[in-house]
């Protein structure tokens, strides 16, 4: 068996998927054993799917720590700017007792100005050597782009909401 050797790893792009892919690789290491921490930086109290089967896991602790949705006009409350620095906190803090962390919506933090680009770049900088990491978010800012191994962009070519059909249990949530 090879040598573990973490990644860093970047879901971004208008598309959706970036969470769900984020959960896939969780879903795949669980299965080798691997202890997860995912920790969610714009979704907060309302109730959706992972939340719900991350309970069933063992070594997969989820961590919603944002307040819901950010007002994306530039104008972010103190208080959501507070909750993702305590996510980024809590995430560097316990980067060395996990063999994954996801951050997952870490980009769109960066992108709403929660939390600076510098903070996720030093957190990067100092994640153990055999742990993974991985980020989510549309709009990836290019030095995050170079620093990760693998990046995906995940591109919308078709969505129901287009056709006003509203976001559904299972799917979106």
């Amino acid at each position: 068996m090879p040598e573990r050797k973490g990644l860093v790893i970047v879901h971004t792009g208008n598309g959706k998927g970036k969470t769900t892919a984020a959960l896939g690789m969780a879903f795949r290491a669980l299965g080798h054993g691997f202890k997860i921490l995912m920790v969610q930086f714009i979704k907060g109290s309302w109730k959706y799917g992972e939340l719900e089967t991350a309970k069933k896991f063992e070594n997969f602790e989820l961590r919603p720590m944002g307040l819901g949705f950010v007002s994306t006009d530039g104008k972010v409350s103190e208080k959501d700017r507070r909750a993702a620095h305590e996510a980024l906190s809590f995430a560097q803090a316990r980067l060395g007792n996990y063999d994954m962390v996801i951050l997952d919506e870490v980009i769109y933090a960066i992108g709403f100005g929660l939390i600076n680009e510098n903070e996720v770049l030093s957190l990067i900088d100092e994640k153990p050597e055999r742990l993974h990491l991985v980020l989510t978010g549309r709009n990836a800012p290019e030095k995050i782009i170079a620093r990760a191994d693998l990046v995906t962009e995940m591109c919308e070519i078709k969505h129901p909401y287009q056709k006003g059909i509203k976001a559904q249990k299972g799917i979106e949530f």
